[in-house]
């Protein structure tokens, strides 16, 4: 499936077999060439995690570069082309491991290539980088970026490891530079192997899009937090331990459901708030999930773009996950005036300060998970100092448009040494 949305097209797109998404502010590829100007295509399996690109596509564009994305089919990918006014493609590529539709997912990315003609490809996510990278390199495009979010094979095992493993191997070995969100992360794919030191880079403190912590995850007034509480039925007085996350076991939500089974009974006023969508791959066990949803003092909101009216709500986050690139939720969290306890695994040890933004435990360790969430729960000063410290961090080291020019250094250092990139 490959398909698009046109907004004003003119009459010669109207004429082509296959039309593509085309926003105010970008042209059509020819003339994208004829002008010099740089053309960036974004490759990304789910449309949802087009969010970890939001506000940087639109600065690229305002910054002079035309760009393109590319997910599998979701309302999220034609919303966000609309809100960044960048054009927008679909083709379906599925995230589990399918020969036969990820070859029909490869052609179809390859011939968008090979119409749009970009100077650079920048392919994130496992799946999205495998592809993104060989369909890149068969369309000859001069730029090659794979942007290493999360590494799944660190938690898989048997075939599954080594495919993903594999999978690796050829997105970075496609690659001209490789970008990893976390010095954690750089660390694995030079132990395993994947790329040489000189070809994969943290760019500033890491993470793949900063947080904004000056417009949006900001400390909210009292007045939102109350009104939040009250529309969960929680009550004002409460104490709130918070979950932003997919509902799966590689988020640690099995340890999570059983620490809060021993942390309630010794807290009548604690209530659990779970922000995130279930997902049928690496899904929670049912009766976990099914003995949550019975408990009226946890309250379940799905997937919500209103994360900070949320994370209001709540007094200490937890994610407890096995495996992460760089925990966006840290980051939100913490600019949100929030403490967190989370896993000291890659990833997330790059985003916290143990014992001073944060508290770290061991994966899979309830007890310890259950400890650390309680030192917070009977203790406002450290919540507080925490989240403050937490606070002050972000604002220091993760600001969007730090990342947002020091991708954009990336694109044009990458492009004055690579012959022919520039058109």
């Amino acid at each position: 499936m490959l398909e698009a949305t046109t907004s004003h097209p003119s009459s010669g797109e109207r004429g082509e077999s296959a039309p593509r998404h085309t926003a105010a502010g970008v042209g059509r590829p020819s003339r994208d060439r004829t002008t010099g100007v740089v053309t960036i295509v974004h490759v990304m399996t789910a449309p949802v995690s087009l969010g970890f690109l939001a506000g940087q596509v639109s600065y690229m564009r305002e910054a002079g570069f035309a760009v393109y994305a590319i997910t599998s089919p979701g309302p999220e990918l034609a919303a966000f082309g609309m809100q960044e006014g960048v054009t927008v493609l679909a083709v379906d590529m599925p995230r589990k491991i399918t020969p036969l539709q990820d070859l029909l997912a490869l052609w179809r990315l390859w011939t968008a290539l090979r119409r749009i003609r970009p100077q650079i490809v920048h392919a994130h996510t496992p799946k999205g980088g495998l592809l993104g990278m060989i369909a890149a390199w068969l369309a000859r495009v001069p730029v090659r970026v794979y942007h290493m979010r999360g590494l799944p094979f660190v938690t898989a095992t048997g075939l599954r490891r080594r495919l993903l493993r594999g999978t690796e191997r050829v997105s970075c070995g496609l690659a001209h530079r490789v970008l990893a969100v976390s010095r954690s992360m750089r660390s694995i794919a030079i132990e395993e192997g994947f790329c040489e030191k000189d070809k994969v880079r943290v760019l500033l403190g890491g993470s793949g899009n900063g947080v904004d912590a000056t417009g949006r995850f900001v400390p909210q007034p009292l007045a939102t937090r109350l009104e939040t509480r009250a529309k969960m039925k929680i009550p004002a007085d409460a104490l709130v331990i918070g979950f932003v996350g997919r509902l799966v076991r590689d988020k640690g939500v099995v340890e999570l459901a059983s620490a809060w089974s021993h942390l309630r009974e010794g807290l009548p006023s604690l209530h659990l708030l779970l922000a995130g969508s279930q997902d049928r791959e690496d899904a929670a066990p049912a009766e976990v999930l099914v003995a949550l949803r019975a408990d009226p003092r946890a309250h379940f909101v799905g997937h919500s773009k209103d994360m900070p009216r949320l994370y209001a709500a709540m007094d200490v986050v937890a994610l407890p996950t096995y495996r992460e690139g760089f925990p966006n939720v840290a980051l939100e969290a913490a600019a949100m005036g929030l403490p967190i306890v989370l896993t000291s695994v890659p990833g997330c040890i790059d985003a916290v300060q143990d014992g001073v933004t944060g508290t770290f435990v061991p994966p899979r360790e309830v007890r310890a998970l259950e400890v650390a969430l309680s030192r917070y729960l009977e203790d406002p000063s450290l919540r507080a100092r925490h989240g403050e410290a937490g606070r002050r961090r972000v604002l220091a080291e993760f600001r969007r448009e730090a990342i947002w020019e020091a991708i954009a250094s990336e694109y044009r250092t990458l492009l004055e040494h690579r012959p022919g990139a520039i058109p």
